[in-house]
């Protein structure tokens, strides 16, 4: 097997045959290419679960803070780090304070879309991905991806625009403009032989190589603190093979990460999201190498969670959440949004963060940073109904 020279497209072919199980196959995830023109790239990742923005980015400056969430570790306590005298960054995304520091690293709280009241996961994620104006988690009439629409605003676009690597694409990439898609065929674990496979695919490319052998060699810590192998395994490849595919012709790609779902145990199982989110960061940033410089990540999750703890040390699903902002292309080093408060008259309905600002806005303004989408078409053809606000400069 050393003798054998394999492509990555001839890998993910030859990975059909082998099998691979959607816990173990560092590819299940989707992973959703486009092709546009100009140097500018835009990678997408959704926190699937309803990430708690407020454990994420602490609002320590807010003296509610602490008697909403006693048993919830905060602030320095729990290891978080300062980002400007008022919020502090989770303990778990230490390794992306460098970011923070080189400008390379931005949040947006107190965001959310128009979803109110149900708290679905299944309508949250749709409407986030749709980019529809509904509170119910209604979609668009096309019920197509707002990056599929943007697609359509690109002109020059390749007209091999997109392809999904997973078992699903995402619904962000679905709609009128074409797109592939390669997915396993069957339920099996990731064998030894795979593994091997992985090995020889990758063992002339020091990234990959080096990645790959981390994550299969984690171990997990005590109380479920570190990020299981296969996770830690899923994100450096999903985000390697963008990588990879973005520093040639792509210049789009999403895809997501489960894990956000806090209900009980929150410390322990944000802990392991968050080095997961981490890792795909990271991986970005090296696999690009110098086109970092012209990528921005936005990481955007359905709604937030519950102001209060629940009684299993987590938090339940809520409203107004955070987005988190990677890569070169940023102005960076600023926590955006309006701060609503956390005392009980600040809440909404008096349990949730108050949302200020729809996070569509956010995403509206980094296309247009990003490859001159038409400011007309944002809040009709991207986003319809929303209310576009004051740019907040997100791409430099």
């Amino acid at each position: 097997m050393t003798d054998l020279d394999f492509s990555r497209r001839r890998f993910l072919g030859t990975t059909l045959a082998l099998g691979c199980s959607a816990a173990a196959s560092p590819f299940v995830t989707p992973v959703t290419l486009a092709v546009t023109p100009g140097d500018n790239r835009l990678v997408v990742i959704v926190l699937r679960g309803a990430m708690d923005g407020l454990d994420v980015v602490q609002p320590i400056g807010d003296r509610a803070l602490r008697g909403h969430r006693r048993n919830l570790s905060t602030g320095e306590a729990g290891g978080a780090h300062d980002l400007d005298g008022f919020f502090m960054l989770h303990s778990e995304l230490s390794g992306l304070m460098p970011l923070w520091q080189a400008g390379e690293l931005s949040f947006a709280h107190a965001v959310s879309t128009p979803y109110r009241d149900k708290r679905s996961h299944f309508d949250g994620q749709d409407l986030l991905e749709n980019g529809g104006n509904s509170p119910d988690g209604g979609m668009t009439p096309g019920r197509d991806g707002w990056l599929n629409r943007m697609l359509s605003l690109l002109p020059g676009a390749s007209a091999q625009t997109a392809y999904a690597v997973g078992r699903e694409n995402l619904l962000l990439l679905s709609g009128d403009a074409p797109a592939s898609a390669w997915s396993p065929d069957s339920d099996m674990a990731l064998s030894p032989q795979a593994q091997l496979l992985l090995n020889a695919v990758y063992r002339d490319d020091p990234l990959f190589r080096q990645a790959g052998e981390a994550a299969m060699t984690l171990a997990a810590a005590q109380d479920g603190n570190a990020m299981n192998p296969r996770q830690a395994a899923r994100a450096a490849a999903l985000a390697g093979f963008a990588a990879q595919q973005l520093s040639g012709q792509a210049r789009v790609a999403a895809f997501s990460l489960n894990g956000w779902d806090t209900h009980q145990n929150q410390p322990g199982g944000l802990a392991g999201a968050l080095k997961e989110l981490q890792t795909a960061i990271l991986t970005l940033k090296q696999g690009l190498g110098p086109a970092w410089g012209k990528t921005a990540v936005l990481c955007l999750t359905e709604f937030g969670r519950t102001v209060r703890e629940n009684g299993n040390r987590g938090s339940d699903h809520g409203t107004g959440g955070a987005a988190i902002f990677a890569g070169g292309a940023l102005r960076g080093q600023a926590v955006h949004g309006k701060w609503p408060g956390l005392k009980a008259g600040n809440l909404y309905r008096d349990r949730d963060l108050m949302p200020t600002a729809d996070v569509r806005g956010y995403a509206a303004w980094a296309m247009r940073g990003l490859f001159g989408i038409d400011k007309g078409k944002l809040d009709t053809v991207l986003f319809p109904g929303v209310d576009l606000g004051k740019d907040p400069k997100l791409i430099a």
